[in-house]
Parts: C-alpha cells; structure tokens; sequence
C-alpha cells in the first residue's frame, strides 16, 4: 500500500508516517509480536524507571502507546465508515496522569497489547481500498483511513525507538 499523501493528514504525523515504508500491514503484524517480545524483555525493576526528570515512567509510556492505539483505532473505524464528526484531538499528558499504569505489570501491558493489535487487524484488514481512502476530521485537520494506519504503526515505532535509546 502506497504511503499517504500530505493532504490526508496533520504535518504533525509527518515523522510517523515516514517511519513504517510501503508494507504497513506487514509491519503492523510484526509488530503484534515484536513490541510484547520487547516487553517482556525488561527487567521488572526497570519498569517504573524514567530516563529525565518530567519524562514518563516505562510502564507510563506503554501505557501511552496502548491509549493512543484504542484511540486512533476509534477513528480510522468513523474515518472508514464515512463519519463525518468532527473528531477530538486528546492531551496524552491528561491520559498519563489520570492513570494508575504504576500499578500494573509489563506481562499485563504486554498481553494486552498483543490482544488488542490482533483484534484491530481483523478490523484493519477488512476495509476496502475505498474505505481506507476515505476522509475525516481529526483535531480540525483533515485525515484518512489510510493515513491512520500508518500513524498507528509509526506511532509504535517512534516510541519504540526511545524505549530503547533512553531507557533500556
């Protein structure tokens, strides 16, 4: 699948959706595997770690990818069903301090990720081309369906990235 063109999404997305290439699909099923095998990597006294003063927690950040996940899975699901509401944007930092992500385990996270990307790609891979090209609005700029699904995959390897490079 092509990569979106830069009137189906925010300039915001712009380092997300230059990180996934052409096969978004492929990368989002390895990706199913890939992040719980990283999770479960990480030593359970690491997990509340936090690389510089203001920065989220590890456990606080997979929590993040998990939100943003539900989230942008929500409206690729309105984009592709011609929805045309008006979608919100949200305050990741809001997310993060209204949680109680400290509390929880990475084999937690871990399986709950696996569980929620296998049942989104059910739902990703059942969208036609003409769905996946359709467009809505998110945050008060325009979005496709198809322009999410490289986001949801980018979004997980930019944080994957600074998993790795800050905190592991």
């Amino acid at each position: 699948m092509n990569p979106p063109q830069l009137n189906e999404f925010a300039p915001f997305y712009t380092g997300y959706i230059q990180a996934v290439g052409d096969d978004v699909f492929g990368l989002l099923e390895s990706q199913t595997n890939d992040f719980p095998a990283l999770l479960k990597s990480i030593r359970p006294e690491k997990a509340d770690y936090v690389y510089a003063e203001g920065k989220w927690t590890i456990k606080e950040l997979i929590g993040h990818i998990i939100d943003t996940e539900r989230i942008m899975t929500y409206r690729i699901t309105c984009v592709a069903r011609n929805d045309k509401t008006l979608l919100p944007g949200f305050e990741e930092n809001d997310y993060v301090l209204n949680t109680h992500f400290s509390d929880r385990t990475i084999e937690s996270f871990a399986e709950e990720f696996s569980l929620l990307r296998r049942s989104n790609l059910f739902l990703f891979k059942s969208f036609t081309e003409d769905e996946l090209n359709r467009l809505g609005n998110a945050n008060g700029h325009p979005i496709s369906a198809r322009a999410l699904l490289f986001i949801i995959a980018g979004h997980l390897n930019h944080h994957v990235k600074i998993l790795k490079e800050r905190y592991l």
